[in-house]
């Protein structure tokens, strides 16, 4: 897994990686002089979840391949709808502890608005679409948890 630009698109980023996700970097690659507004979404690693208190960490796979390409098209149908200059979506496999960056995806843009919705579109439909996997690891057990079900 590695990055990739999309649809031709010079300067979009698509990544699923075991590093961390440095928002600097997410936001870097967006920016551009013809960009009045650049939008930043950060997904965290949280100590709850659905009935369960005391997470300690989470474990994500993703189906190498599959997966960059399918954010690619999510990304590509984000471009079809709003005017963006640039979008990175980038998320994290392997063990990540409490407060780590689990994805980031942003977008650079003319205007707030496109931005904002662009960036919603790429973030919920990578977590309904993308072929991602989460186990959730608390004191005592585990369970894998099917992305398009957690809010």
């Amino acid at each position: 897994m590695g990055s990739q630009t999309v649809s031709g698109h010079e300067g979009d980023w698509v990544e699923v990686t075991a590093a961390a996700i440095a928002p600097e970097a997410l936001v870097a690659a967006v920016s551009a002089p013809e960009n009045g507004a650049v939008v930043l979404f950060l997904g965290t690693v949280r100590d709850h979840s659905e009935g369960i208190e005391g997470v300690t960490h989470l474990e994500y796979e993703a189906y190498e391949g599959v997966v960059e390409d399918k954010i690619a098209e999510i990304v590509a149908e984000a471009r079809e709808r709003w005017p963006v200059s640039r979008i990175a979506a980038v998320h994290r496999v392997g063990s990540l502890d409490v407060g780590e960056v689990s994805v980031g995806v942003a977008v650079g843009s003319a205007h707030r608005v496109e931005a904002f919705e662009a960036g919603r579109y790429v973030i919920d439909e990578l977590k309904h679409r993308a072929p991602i996997w989460k186990k959730e690891h608390w004191p005592g057990g585990a369970e894998w948890v099917r992305e398009d079900l957690v809010h």
